[in-house]
């Protein structure tokens, strides 16, 4: 009898312990496929914007973390660049300003608008030097100034010159990547630069450089745009929604904490306090998804490209829109 009541107390703990072991490995299986389904989501950004102070801030990677995604953070100049990666695949998300998805559009490039950010009209506008006599760019007919080809500042010199009465033809254009353009306006080799923060800020600290004109002056709001090619969107619309939610967040955190962000900024930018203070403080931070109203305006911007013949062709914007239908 007490083999046989051996034997049984075995085999019930034997069996206890394949019970145990059994949830244990399942519990370590689980870990795992939590950790091997977190989903990488490749983020393209530009000095001080709208991702930018998200990736300083760190709570929206933390987020979306916790909501199973993995982020990776690349920097890019131009918003030109930043669409050249996004569209060989480099880049999953990517913020530009309002004129780089035209020019891409008009190229043939197969994305989509995910969202959309509040006006920086204030942020973006027309530089001269301190010493510069020029009021309006009325009185830079004949003179070099500096923009990026491709940029918001493409458009926004269109723009500027159209409200003057001006043509194309009565300036001359200096295409410089803003690194190269800020040399060129400290050294004199331009007369002005169309440009946006946090360059203009900087500018009229560092070089008490004067904003003749902004964006604002020609209803222009020079709004950021997060992108993300049609392919990847279409496959990912919770990740768009998830990113444009927490996004969102990190811009709330921004309105309410402009101490922290203006120090955060400054160390992250290398930039004088005086500098991010003026960029942070003339702009109010939000994302949205896309509205009519916002696909007017850069459905504006297409057609100012196209009748100055800087793009081939007319484009529909609402074409690259992704709706839920899609």
């Amino acid at each position: 009898m007490k083999k046989k009541h051996h034997a049984w107390l075995w085999w019930i703990v034997l069996a206890l312990w394949l019970v145990v072991a059994g949830v244990g490995y399942m519990d370590t299986r689980t870990d795992a496929k939590t950790s091997s389904s977190t989903k990488t989501v490749r983020i393209g950004y530009q000095k001080g914007d709208i991702f930018d102070i998200a990736h300083i801030q760190g709570g929206f990677a933390k987020r979306m973390k916790q909501k199973g995604y993995h982020v990776v953070w690349k920097e890019f100049q131009t918003g030109a660049a930043l669409l050249t990666a996004l569209n060989s695949g480099k880049l999953d998300y990517g913020r530009t300003g309002n004129t780089p998805p035209i020019t891409s559009q008009a190229s043939g490039s197969k994305f989509v608008y995910v969202g959309a950010a509040s006006s920086r009209a204030n942020s973006s506008g027309l530089l001269v030097s301190k010493t510069s006599s020029a009021k309006t760019i009325k009185d830079l007919k004949g003179k070099k100034i500096a923009y990026s080809k491709g940029s918001s500042s493409q458009y926004l010199l269109l723009k500027l010159l159209a409200k003057a009465g001006m043509s194309a033809n009565d300036i001359k254009w200096v295409d410089l990547d803003p690194g190269a353009a800020s040399t060129a306006f400290s050294q004199g080799k331009v007369d002005a630069w169309v440009v946006w923060d946090p360059y203009v800020a900087s500018a009229q600290v560092t070089q008490n450089a004067k904003l003749i004109e902004s964006a604002s002056s020609v209803n222009t709001t020079d709004r950021d745009f997060i992108l993300a090619t049609s392919t990847y969107a279409k496959k990912h619309t919770k990740t768009s929604s998830t990113l444009l939610s927490e996004l969102e967040t990190s811009m709330e955190w921004a309105n309410r904490h402009h101490t922290i962000l203006i120090k955060d900024l400054s160390s992250a930018l290398s930039l004088d306090k005086k500098v991010v203070t003026k960029m942070v403080d003339r702009r109010r931070y939000s994302v949205s998804g896309m509205t009519q109203a916002i696909v007017k305006e850069q459905q504006d911007i297409a057609d100012t490209l196209a009748k100055a013949h800087d793009i081939s062709g007319d484009i529909d914007v609402s074409k690259a829109v992704l709706t839920t239908s899609q």
